[in-house]
């Protein structure tokens, strides 16, 4: 294999067109998911959440054309909507992969029947989200379990890859769990603080600070933890090139995500795009932090399908 075909892409295997375009669906759910996530953020910081009052329908209808020319409601509806159609996508991505499970590898169905399953349930905490007027422990569960799902779909993407490090280290592969690990903590800390509004409260009047300086004290471990990932991934002249291009981009999301999270504190979460963006760069430091991890357990011998 060419070093550069390593650098660029992960590299696809002309014997088995079901693992290409498989692993291409997994990714376009991926995306969708991310976009989902984005949508539910905005829902959550315009107060939005309730602004269809019924579930799983919207004023009683599948699409409320009346009431969508409100903000509030066109978010609500419309993250639900999206969420409709990762769920039918998922679905058929469960069926196709015990359909192909001969052509695919041995993981590859039951990590998409896992997938499917995140997402039933996802759907059930959505309806209770809305049923139990965002209570916040579900409303933190949502998040929790969203993340989940996308930490699988691009398990799936970047296992099913055929591509070959030119060299490897297991501190690499236990480095990036760790790491991998303090975000998905520090997420869920952070979800709690936004469903619980700790830091309107707290700086309002000293209630649930607590609950934000726990979020606050957690970026300590966590920057430290990607900092060494990225320091060894440096340090190992024969790494391949696409992990230390994983372990970069790391290192510049979580420098960002700090940035945009003071940035938020400072304007006490009145700038929308701050705190959506914020959510954003989260979900996308835990998928590079799983395709590390995943990539980095690699070897030659662990690639045939």
């Amino acid at each position: 294999m060419m070093q550069s075909e390593s650098i660029l892409t992960l590299t696809e295997s002309p014997k088995s067109n079901t693992v290409i375009w498989m692993r291409r669906f997994v990714w376009k759910i991926a995306l969708a998911t991310v976009a989902l996530m984005i949508v539910g953020s905005a829902t959550r910081v315009m107060n939005a959440g309730l602004a269809c009052p019924d579930w799983p329908l919207c004023y009683g209808q599948i699409i409320p054309s009346r009431y969508l020319l409100n903000l509030q409601v066109f978010l609500e509806w419309f993250h639900r909507a999206d969420a409709g159609l990762i769920f039918i996508s998922t679905l058929a991505l469960m069926i196709l992969a015990w359909v192909n499970r001969k052509k695919l590898p041995k993981w590859f169905a039951p990590m998409a029947t896992l997938a499917f399953g995140l997402i039933f349930w996802q759907a059930i905490l959505g309806g209770l989200t809305v049923t139990q007027l965002l209570r916040f422990d579900i409303v933190t569960a949502h998040l929790g379990t969203a993340l989940l799902f996308l930490t699988t779909l691009v398990f799936l993407a970047t296992g099913s890859s055929e591509f070959q490090p030119e060299g490897t280290n297991r501190k690499m592969f236990w480095g990036g769990l760790f790491a991998l690990i303090l975000v998905y903590i520090q997420s869920i800390l952070g979800g709690l603080v936004a469903s619980r509004w700790a830091i309107h409260q707290c700086l309002a009047g000293s209630k649930l600070c607590q609950v934000m300086n726990n979020h606050l004290l957690g970026v300590v471990p966590t920057l430290v933890a990607i900092l060494l990932v990225v320091f060894f991934a440096f340090r190992e002249s024969q790494l391949s090139p696409l992990l230390k291009k994983l372990a970069l981009s790391a290192i510049v999301l979580v420098v960002l995500q700090i940035m945009l999270g003071i940035s938020t504190l400072k304007f006490e979460l009145q700038v929308e795009i701050l705190t959506v963006t914020h959510h954003l760069v989260a979900a996308l430091l835990l998928s590079v932090l799983v395709a590390f991890t995943v990539l980095a357990q690699r070897n030659s011998k662990e690639v045939k399908l």
